[in-house]
């Protein structure tokens, strides 16, 4: 097993088989010592966990929930990693994470939701993990899921 492989599971983390495109293009894409993931949504076997916009209201995503979808987002940016490159072991470091919250118009919390994903690759790879990031709130996302994330890392 690998280090990161045994590092997931002390965090009781199984990586999923990468999640089929649901458009025209790839999971992810080496290129220059760099891999680019695809925007990734929380699917969890197959299917999203909720949809909607992530705010306050009763009828909205909670932002605990969402940031808790964030991190089912780069759990899933990490299989599409690891099929890419073989082992997340190859990894050197973390360069960036773009994350993406579909927002109610009065909801300001992208960063905090976006955390999920940055505190799991923190979790995971330790100081390798520490990234650049970006946090946007939009309309709305692909199949009305409440996050998307991408990562951007390098490898040897």
């Amino acid at each position: 097993m690998s280090q990161i492989e045994a590092r997931l599971a002390e965090l009781g983390l199984v990586l999923p088989d990468v999640v089929p495109p649901v458009a025209a293009y790839i999971p992810a894409v080496e290129h220059g010592g760099l891999v680019f993931t695809s925007g990734q949504l929380p699917f969890v076997a197959g299917s999203l966990p909720a949809t909607g916009k992530v705010g306050d209201g009763h009828d909205l995503v909670p932002a605990a929930d969402a940031k808790e979808y964030a991190r089912l987002c780069a759990i899933n940016a990490l299989a599409a990693v690891r099929a890419q490159i073989g082992s997340l072991d190859r990894v050197t470091r973390v360069v960036k994470v773009v994350g993406f919250v579909a927002s109610d118009p009065s909801f300001t919390g992208q960063p905090g939701v976006i955390n999920g994903a940055s505190e799991l690759l923190g979790e995971v790879f330790g100081d390798i993990g520490v990234h650049a990031r970006s946090a946007v709130g939009v309309a709305v996302l692909p199949l009305d899921s409440p996050v998307e994330v991408e990562l951007i890392v390098a490898f040897a």
